[in-house]
């Protein structure tokens, strides 16, 4: 009589497990602090996966506030500084899909913070802009960004977030050289801030 499925599964697992010296593994297999056997290679890059998690979920909590969805923020900090732009541009600038970028200009656009209207110069491409009304929006968004700044670097000195700044630039510049598109190095301050949304 064939073993039952979960017992191969089971012995499969085994297999990998075996193949790692008794060190490697993890003391408690459930604990969600413990490492993965198969991030034992990586494990500052699985912290860096955990800690991108955690800090986009707490940023919508505090974005929530503001009335807007995580990555909104990003296309609305773009408009504020730039100015009308073409669809296709601010695209680019964000790094997410066609799709999805024209999902959060038309939620954007209903709550009264964008404005789309064909471009003089090509009347097939649109611009986009930020209205006077999204004014109250930037001041709502610069708090929840600060709060999340406090929220996230509690317990570190200014020396401390110093350092964790010029180290994410590092971080930063070492993955820009395999991005295509990569919109280039920032200074540390603002470095550790595009670090810390999202994006990780």
């Amino acid at each position: 009589m064939p073993a039952p499925q979960h017992s191969e599964a089971g012995a499969e697992t085994a297999a990998c497990t075996d193949a790692l010296p008794p060190d490697a593994l993890p003391p408690d297999a459930l604990c969600p602090d413990a490492l993965p056997s198969a991030a034992r290679g990586g494990p500052i890059s699985h912290t860096l996966a955990r800690v991108a998690r955690l800090h986009r979920i707490t940023a919508g909590k505090f974005l929530k506030a503001a009335g807007i969805y995580p990555g909104q923020e990003f296309v609305m900090m773009y408009l504020w500084d730039a100015g009308p732009v073409r669809q296709s541009e601010l695209i680019k600038v964000v790094d997410l899909d066609p799709s999805t970028v024209t999902k959060m200009l038309q939620r954007l656009e209903q709550t009264g913070h964008v404005r789309r209207s064909p471009d003089p110069a090509d009347r097939r491409a649109v611009l986009v802009e930020a209205t006077g009304a999204s004014c109250s929006l930037h001041a709502q968004v610069s708090g929840a960004w600060a709060g999340l700044e406090e929220h996230t670097l509690a317990g570190l000195d200014a020396p401390e977030r110093a350092e964790l700044a010029r180290l994410l630039g590092k971080v930063e510049a070492n993955l820009c050289g395999e991005a295509a598109g990569c919109p280039g190095i920032q200074d540390s301050t603002s470095s550790a801030r595009s670090t810390s949304a999202a994006e990780l």
